[in-house]
């Protein structure tokens, strides 16, 4: 059983399948507190259902691609049989994790969007960087910016770690704390190997949620 905030249709606003319609499995709980969070609603409540009754749920939209996400779903022990399930069952399946749980389990065909948190989070210290080595080139490290400080951080983490080497790298713009036309010119100044992403869902909708 896992408890699920909410399962819904839209279309991916972020990552690398940015636009593609997607089923989002938002997972209830999330023992981090970020400063910029915009989904607390999923902090706590949601619905118990079992791992046959979600894939149920997923199938009706007759979907290809789906986003397992909260919260942190990794704080929910099932969520790994879960995704391995939904693999099984022949969907191209994401997981969106914060970086400060053990990723070492997920099941390989899972694409792994893991943030790093940034100093303007206020959770920095929670990051967990034996991560980085069970990344590959399907998954994707995030980087979410509000201002010069993050940035500069954020450089320094590509370089120390290779990133641009081991997967694929985000820096998307806490809006309005950091302006994204200044973050796009400061990645060009600067040359990163990273793709600039802003979350379209929210020029879409005016949401966090994308629906």
């Amino acid at each position: 059983m896992l408890r699920i905030s909410e399962i819904f249709y839209s279309l991916q606003g972020e990552s690398n399948t940015v636009g593609f319609p997607t089923v989002f499995l938002r997972l209830t709980g999330c023992p981090l507190r970020c400063n910029y969070c915009d989904t607390s609603y999923a902090f706590s409540g949601g619905v118990k259902m079992s791992i046959v009754d979600i894939l149920a749920e997923v199938e009706k939209y007759s979907c290809t691609y789906v986003c397992v996400t909260g919260g942190e779903p990794l704080a929910q022990l099932a969520c790994l049989d879960l995704l391995t399930q939904l693999a099984d069952a022949n969907f191209n399946v994401s997981l969106e994790t914060s970086g400060a749980l053990d990723v070492s389990n997920v099941d390989t065909r899972i694409v792994k969007v893991m943030d790093l948190k940034t100093p303007s989070s206020g959770e920095s210290e929670k990051n967990c960087y034996e991560n980085i080595d069970f990344l590959n080139q399907q998954d994707q490290v995030k980087f979410v910016i509000a201002g010069d400080d993050d940035y500069d951080w954020s450089k320094k983490m590509v370089e120390n770690y290779n990133l641009s080497q081991r997967c694929q790298v985000l820096f998307s713009p806490v809006v309005p704390q950091q302006n994204p036309t200044e973050l796009a010119e400061k990645i060009l100044a600067d040359r990163l190997p990273v793709r600039f992403q802003i979350q379209l869902h929210k020029f879409l909708w005016q949401d966090a949620q994308g629906k």
